[in-house]
């Protein structure tokens, strides 16, 4: 039974405490869209999105004017691109970004993911294709979304992506340059990504899911931030079960969402992803609630020890109160899009390589990182390997998007609007790892990854 209290702390969690879905994303299959014809490929594209997304936005629209509840985004994923348009005769995969995107403006969504590849074992002719395009893709798109797994534990880590992957994201920021390098924003480079991700920039349709799906992406890290205000000085303990209470009660909010959303649209429920996912506004971030655990700033020795409770009590919490649980789920920790983080790093506390060491207890990794415009392509190979390593090792998703600022350095700021925020421009350490990044092949598997 809900209560008259449980409602009216609801109402307030919504409306002073920046609680929202801050997504419904319809996964969409285009493994039947396969064809020779470039054409006629981009054609059948097209057409199977904007079929079956045709009501989504209305549907979530709708869905929020009924239950008060703001619903953020709409978005789309579909089957990576590498597989889906292999069979094409073509060397240019742009044409396909663009039909993406002309789907994504037909019906209505913000953004959608899915120019990806999976290159974590090495590469067919697609993937190559698909790679080569990604920054002329994503400089000439508005809405879509790259990424690139190049990791997993069972595979290693293909170096030769890793490289490759650290020249197509300055390439991509290049051709970007008069905003910042805003093509880097879209693009994800992953180890470890998983099939069923409804956040952005890194959702995909994996081969395993069915032909459409309904997930749903929560948040709150305002809910989190004004509950534990009640547990200054008092023990651990108490301050997890307290963010596990409020995760439950976020998590159910996104269950009820989406399950509405899939019985409307006549698509199958997939997972609620229990993320919080903070935003530029102030009172929705991360880096408040660390720092209201007893840290003076985000960045300060016992950051990573805070998250790691953080993330472990959310989890706790969440999966209780949904029947599918997937996606990320955790908390994520984007520079550029967290206020609390954004004056971390712009005092000096908060640094790459403590980013780095948190991404090990948290969701993904190193994410919307504004970096100098000079820096190599063989560093940020280094640092998208360095991250792999951690979801390597430890079994769990890791990823880096990062930005190269074109003609920006240390001390400056970029700015990318909306969700995405702006990012103070942060150091990079120095010396080489060129001839560490460039000796080619993979990096075995750890021992671990032999279960069978």
């Amino acid at each position: 039974m809900i209560n008259t209290g449980e409602i009216l702390q609801t109402i307030k969690m919504i409306d002073q405490q920046h609680l929202d879905i801050r997504t419904i994303t319809m996964g969409i299959s285009l493994r039947d869209c396969a064809r020779t014809d470039v054409k006629a490929c981009c054609d059948a594209i097209y057409d199977k999105i904007t079929s079956r997304a045709e009501k989504l936005v209305k549907t979530g629209e709708e869905i929020e004017r009924e239950f008060g509840i703001p619903i953020v985004n709409k978005r789309i994923s579909v089957t990576p691109i590498a597989i889906a348009c292999e069979s094409c005769q073509t060397e240019d995969y742009a044409p396909f970004a663009k039909a993406l995107d002309s789907a994504a403006k037909a019906v209505g969504v913000n953004f959608i993911g899915g120019f990806s590849a999976l290159v974590h074992n090495g590469f067919t002719e697609g993937d190559k294709r698909l790679i080569a395009s990604i920054p002329q893709a994503l400089a000439e798109t508005d809405r879509v979304c790259s990424s690139v797994n190049v990791a997993t534990t069972r595979a290693g880590i293909n170096m030769d992506a890793v490289a490759l992957m650290g020249e197509t994201v300055k390439k991509a920021a290049e051709l970007t340059r008069d905003n910042g390098g805003m093509a880097c924003a879209k693009l994800v480079v992953f180890a470890n990504a998983v099939e069923d991700n409804p956040f952005m920039a890194g959702a995909f349709h994996g081969v395993g899911e069915p032909e459409v799906v309904i997930n749903v992406g929560v948040s709150g890290p305002g809910v989190v931030y004004e509950a534990i205000k009640a547990c200054r000085g008092k023990p651990f303990d108490e301050l997890a079960e307290t963010i596990k209470k409020t995760a439950f009660r976020i998590t159910r909010m996104g269950e009820l969402v989406a399950r509405e959303a899939s019985k409307r649209l006549g698509v199958p429920f997939g997972v609620v992803d229990l993320s919080l996912a903070p935003t530029p506004a102030i009172g929705d971030s991360v880096a408040d609630i660390l720092e209201e655990m007893g840290l003076s700033t985000v960045g300060t020795h016992g950051t990573t020890a805070a998250l790691a409770l953080l993330n472990d009590a959310v989890k706790k919490g969440g999966v209780m109160a949904s029947s599918h649980v997937g996606g990320l789920s955790g908390a994520f920790i984007p520079v550029s899009e967290d206020a609390g983080m954004i004056r971390a790093a712009e005092n000096g506390s908060l640094s790459i390589e403590k980013l780095e060491a948190m991404t090990c207890v948290c969701s993904v990794g190193l994410d919307m990182i504004a970096i100098p415009g000079d820096t190599s392509a063989s560093t940020i190979a280094a640092i998208i390997a360095d991250e792999a390593a951690i979801g390597v090792i430890n079994n769990k998703t890791t990823a880096v998007r990062i930005i190269p600022a074109p003609g920006k350095t240390v001390g400056d700021r970029v700015d990318f609007g909306g969700l995405l925020g702006s990012a103070p421009v942060m150091p990079v350490r120095g010396g080489s790892a060129e001839l560490f990044t460039t000796r080619g092949g993979r990096i075995p598997a750890p021992l671990h990854s032999l279960k069978n």
